[in-house]
């Protein structure tokens, strides 16, 4: 009997190992606790970055899309002034 009583024993954690154990334990979870905040802040930040983007580019899109619509405009409303004055020079004679 005693000597199952030593092999138990013999199997038991000391205190000093167990609270350095322990410690190493908690020093990592913090470490990844803190890894993973980080992470969560890099990907907000990447989220928020591509909202800028997508936010900048719908206004790139816009102006594009006013720029050639008064590119295109602009010459026929000129023409049409244009073929105006021509014809009433036309009639005034």
């Amino acid at each position: 009997m005693g000597q199952g009583i030593n092999a138990r024993l013999d199997k038991v954690v000391s205190t000093e190992v167990y609270a350095l154990q322990s410690a190493y334990t908690d020093q990592r979870i913090n470490a990844l606790s803190q890894e993973i905040q980080k992470e969560r802040d890099a990907n907000a930040a990447q989220a928020h970055a591509f909202e800028q983007y997508k936010i900048a580019e719908r206004d790139r899109r816009e102006r594009d899309r006013q720029q050639r619509l008064y590119s295109a405009i602009i010459p026929v409303l000129v023409a049409m002034v244009s073929s105006a004055i021509a014809i009433w020079a036309v009639v005034a004679k």
